[in-house]
């Protein structure tokens, strides 16, 4: 008899207060490598502040030939004039990078406050409470 399978997705959903703004934060990471290819994206993260979706990015580390890594960093959603949403995903995705995990991002930011402070609070935070 086969083993029952497990769901692929793993998450991890919290509550925390950045810059004195609840702020709701959930975490994915896809496993599984055909849920992979499907969706395209392996990991993804939402934070909100507004209860809603808001801004989609969208990150990935590209490997070079005797290069270092690159990341390209694209909006899919939302705001384009806040370049500090970017470089929110270009952070995320090199920490990502740095220990190891290589799969895309999805990095979803539905915030009051676009302050350089509540941008990098929330990479500290993520990355506190990693899933990757």
């Amino acid at each position: 008899m086969a083993s029952p399978l497990t769901f692929p997705v793993k998450s991890k959903q919290f509550v925390t207060s950045i810059q004195g703004l609840k702020t709701e934060v959930v975490q994915f990471s896809y496993d599984d490598h055909i849920m992979s290819q499907i969706l395209a994206f392996a990991f993804e993260i939402a934070v909100t502040q507004i209860g809603k979706m808001g801004t989609l990015l969208h990150a990935r580390k590209e490997e070079g030939y005797g290069t270092g890594p690159t990341f390209n960093i694209s909006i899919l959603m939302g705001k384009r004039d806040e370049p500090l949403m970017m470089a929110c995903a270009r952070q995320l995705i090199e920490k990502m990078s740095k220990t190891g995990c290589s799969r895309p991002l999805i990095l979803s930011l539905g915030l009051a406050d676009h302050s350089a402070e509540t941008l990098k609070d929330i990479i500290e935070v993520v990355v506190e409470n990693k899933i990757w």
